[in-house]
């Protein structure tokens, strides 16, 4: 201590600093930690304390020195204190490197601070605060700032503005979003979304500014209570409840902008006609535009009138969830519709199970288009009866264009061979076949068979004779018979067209609940596999008989007829006629008249034909035996005459 006098004579300067010197570092120190609006005010004091030069200037502060901001009130506290006197206290004038003027990107965060108005983060006294660094992309503002002032146009400027203020707008949504409980990543998102809502909520705040009791209030405060009475939070939480995706919830309350009301009001009513949560914003959003403003008594009316032509009220719920359109309708509309089916003779049990097998067809297609595709199918020989039959059978052909489907596909059929004839048949055997698109379904199958060896006549009667061919599955249905005919079956290669084209029917035959066990059957007689290949060759329906018709034949032949296999094998076609009616009574017939007959002559012909076979052995009996006679007769006198 003693050898430190610089010790000592510092430690008195601090103890006893002059006045001056006192006074300006306090002021100083309180200048530097008060925010920068009382460092303004300050440098706009005109006082003589201010403009005072005997004071020394203060230290210089380094350039990365970092300003106190959160001390203000303990500071003005301080001054207060130090000034105890009657003189107002005097502000220095703040030196020119204080003095800041802040450049546009700096003045551009501020304002837009300032108009989203977030809450500050708490912070705890004497801590410092960090600004947070600035986004890399250009905000809405910045674009008010432009190199060129003369060069901007206003209405650019006026548009800018209004992308501010419904940036401002989707914060207050957020925020009240937050207050409802719902998360930041969903708000966010849901915010994205409703751009029509939130011009609708910042035109209705601009407007409140007009009445008297909002003149004084900010944008914030008119936009919150735009919100807050709307009631728009709670809706978003009962249309969440009923399972709809914020996609759905946005693009609801876009369409609706104010009427949310109505929204829920619809919604509560479509699950008193069995709509699903589900399908709920579906039928809301494609209903059309006028939905929200159908009152609840035309909708009633609507659903009673399909109710009464026999749609039933279970049923109503799925039909208009497949078919919103038709609540869009107008009453009028809708009788035209039900007129148009109901005119074709259609009765009301037939149109009920149309409706509901394919709702789409009453509210989806305009009337106009639904006369040409009926003319169309008339064109095919059918009267308009059955076109009324055929639509309440497959519905579907509706949904078919004429353009893009039909033309293509008849013009196909006539490639084939098909005449007009064929395609009626195919029409109202199996009318699936014209709602397929040709490339995809049915070229790929044609060229199947053309593989096989099948010619092009060949297989339009094929198609003909069985259309629901055309509707399989090439690869798990028709390959997979072909290779099992070729295979376990024991057709060869030369004769598989053959069976294919005389037998299509065996292409919609089960491989395990039908061919294979009819397969093992023939083998369990002791037929081998080529010999069974041929005779599928010669009669290829004999794969499609269940065992349970089979077997009982087959026995009466072995143990009443006293047949052999080998009578089977030469005459497959024995089990195609009916035991009862034809087999049992033509045998009983040759055993009375003591007949042998082999079985293709004793089944494959009429009554008729049976009738004069059986005469014409019996007289051809009676003329022999009558030759015995002569001949015996003229032997006995030739003896007596010796």
């Amino acid at each position: 201590m003693l050898s430190c006098p610089h010790y000592h004579s510092s430690f008195h300067l601090h103890r006893n600093p002059p006045a001056a010197v006192t006074v300006t570092t306090a002021a100083f120190s309180i200048s530097a930690s008060l925010p920068r609006r009382h460092n303004a005010q300050f440098s706009n004091d005109s006082s003589p304390a201010a403009t005072n030069t005997n004071s020394p200037p203060p230290p210089p502060q380094p350039k990365d020195s970092i300003l106190r901001t959160q001390n203000a009130k303990t500071a003005s506290l301080l001054s207060r204190h130090l000034h105890h006197d009657s003189s107002p206290p005097a502000a220095p004038q703040l030196p020119e490197f204080q003095q800041q003027v802040f450049p546009p990107e700096e003045q551009v965060k501020r304002q837009e601070l300032s108009l989203v108005a977030t809450r500050r983060a708490p912070r705890f006294p004497g801590s410092i605060s960090f600004d947070s660094p600035t986004s890399s992309a250009a905000s809405p503002l910045q674009t008010l700032f432009v190199k060129d002032a003369g060069s901007a146009d206003d209405d650019e400027t006026i548009i800018k503005a209004v992308e501010i203020r419904r940036k401002v707008t989707a914060e207050i949504f957020q925020q009240a979003m937050k207050r409802g409980k719902f998360g930041l990543t969903y708000a966010s998102n849901l915010a994205a979304k409703l751009g029509d809502f939130l011009d609708f909520v910042m035109i209705e705040a601009a407007a409140m500014k007009k009445l008297r009791q909002f003149e004084g209030s900010s944008f914030n405060v008119r936009a919150k209570i735009v919100i807050e009475e709307l009631e728009v939070v709670s809706l978003i939480r009962w249309l969440k409840h009923n399972e709809l995706s914020y996609p759905k919830i946005a693009k609801l309350i876009n369409m609706a902008r104010g009427r949310l009301d109505t929204v829920k009001r619809l919604a509560v009513w479509l699950k008193t006609i069995h709509v699903k949560g589900e399908f709920l914003g579906p039928v809301l959003t494609k209903a059309g535009g006028n939905i929200l403003e159908r009152s609840i008594e035309e909708l009633d009316e609507i659903v009673e009138y399909l109710e009464s032509n026999g749609v039933k009220r279970d049923w109503m719920g799925y039909v208009m969830s497949r078919s919103p359109s038709l609540l869009s309708n107008t009453m009028e509309e809708v009788r035209a519709r039900v007129r148009f089916f109901l005119e074709m003779g259609m009765n009301e049990k037939d149109f009920g199970t149309m409706v509901f097998e394919y709702p789409r067809v009453l509210g989806y297609y305009s009337l106009e288009e639904m006369n040409q595709k009926a003319d169309y199918l008339k064109e095919f020989g059918i009267s308009h009866q059955d076109v009324g039959k055929l639509l309440a059978f497959r519905p579907q052909l509706m949904g078919c264009s004429i353009e893009e489907t039909w033309k293509p596909l008849v013009k196909y059929f006539y490639y084939l061979g098909i005449s007009r004839d064929g395609m009626r048949r195919m029409l109202m055997i199996k009318p699936m076949i014209f709602c397929v698109d040709v490339e995809k379904t049915i070229v790929p199958k044609v060229r199947f068979f053309h593989d096989i060896g099948i010619q092009d006549d060949a297989i339009g009667n094929m198609l003909v004779k069985f259309p629901p061919l055309l509707t399989y599955s090439l690869h798990k249905k028709i390959r997979a018979v072909v290779i099992f005919l070729m295979t376990r079956g024991g057709v060869s290669e030369r004769d598989i067209a053959k069976v294919i084209a005389s037998g299509p029917e065996l292409l919609g035959c089960s491989i395990v609940h039908k061919l294979d066990i009819n397969v093992k059957y023939f083998f369990s007689l002791g037929i081998r596999p080529h010999v069974l290949g041929e005779m599928v060759a010669d009669f290829p329906v004999l794969l499609r008989y269940n065992v349970e018709v089979l077997r009982p034949k087959y026995r009466y032949l072995r143990r009443t007829m006293v047949g052999s296999l080998q009578d089977v094998i030469e005459f497959p076609r024995f089990f195609s006629y009916s035991l009862e009616d034809r087999i049992m009574p033509r045998h009983k017939v040759l055993v009375e008249k003591q007949i042998n007959m082999k079985l293709r002559y004793m089944l494959a012909c009429s009554d008729e034909e049976f009738e004069r076979k059986v005469e014409a052995i019996l007289e051809k009996r009676r003329s022999l035996e009558a030759g015995r006679l002569d001949q015996k007769d003229e032997h006995i006198g030739s003896l007596q005459l010796s």
